[in-house]
């Protein structure tokens, strides 16, 4: 187990890199150390090719309270150009996790507050435990969700995110999964097995082809049907049909036997 400065834990297990937030004290409320240090994490695992995924979790009764208060406070007496660089870090941070080519998790318990609902968009899959509570609260400190608005937007659409982007409002684990914010709710004892599990489907997947995947989301989302798009998905098909990974994965089928990923 490393632990990295600023309430970060990382640990390996079964082809997985966990990320854990772990400032339970506070609730892991999140400063400009902590994001740095995610970044940082995240960097690592990006860098590991023994790490088939990533989970997001956190210590405590608290997924994250979302922004420190200290941290506020220093950002209040801060100058412009300081606030702009210290949210440049945090939009970058956000969107690592968004482009990591390996599969990213979230597994949320207790509360998931502000800038956490980022993270939590960000990722690729969200569990959440029945007993998770998720708030976009920013307006009542007199702040917007600026930075995270695309990921949670993505994720809840514009009219659900109006609602709760306006009124700061609670909302529990089963509103989550109706907007989309998250895409399974378990019991609360439940949630970091049943991450274990989806993590060991996943990282029986082929490497590449996951990466690949999770691209074509990215290309494709949004697009037209037209004809450009027909002919750059069957080209991608074509030729990924000839690579290693397919040749071992078809070969793994028709043998009856688990796939031996090339390297």
């Amino acid at each position: 187990m490393a632990e990295i400065p600023a309430g970060v834990t990382v640990t390996r297990e079964a082809g997985a890199a966990w990320l854990r937030l772990n400032r339970p004290a506070k609730h892991n409320a999140f400063d400009e150390a902590m994001i740095v240090a995610l970044a940082d994490a995240l960097d690592g695992t990006a860098q590991d090719a023994a790490v088939r995924a990533v989970v997001l979790a956190a210590a405590g009764r608290s997924f994250s309270a979302g922004a420190d208060l200290g941290w506020m406070r220093r950002t209040a007496a801060a100058s412009r150009e300081e606030n702009l660089a210290d949210a440049r870090r945090f939009a970058a941070m956000l969107a690592a996790f968004d482009r990591l080519p390996k599969p990213t998790v979230a597994l949320v318990q207790g509360a998931a507050y502000g800038g956490a609902l980022g993270l939590i968009a960000a990722c690729d899959v969200a569990f959440a435990a029945d007993t998770a509570s998720f708030a976009l609260s920013e307006v009542k400190l007199g702040l917007v969700p600026a930075v995270i608005s695309p990921y949670v937007l993505r994720a809840i659409g514009p009219r659900a995110a109006r609602r709760y982007f306006l009124t700061g409002e609670r909302f529990d684990a089963a509103t989550a999964l109706r907007l989309g914010l998250v895409h399974a709710v378990v019991p609360a004892a439940e949630l970091e097995a049943r991450g274990r599990a989806l993590i060991e489907a996943i990282a029986a997947n082929a490497p590449q082809a996951m990466a690949r995947a999770k691209a074509l989301v990215r290309q494709v989302a949004g697009r037209a049907i037209d004809d450009a798009l027909v002919e750059e998905t069957a080209r991608l098909i074509a030729e990924v049909r000839g690579g290693a990974e397919a040749c071992e994965g078809i070969a793994a089928f028709l043998d009856r036997r688990a796939p031996r990923w090339p390297a």
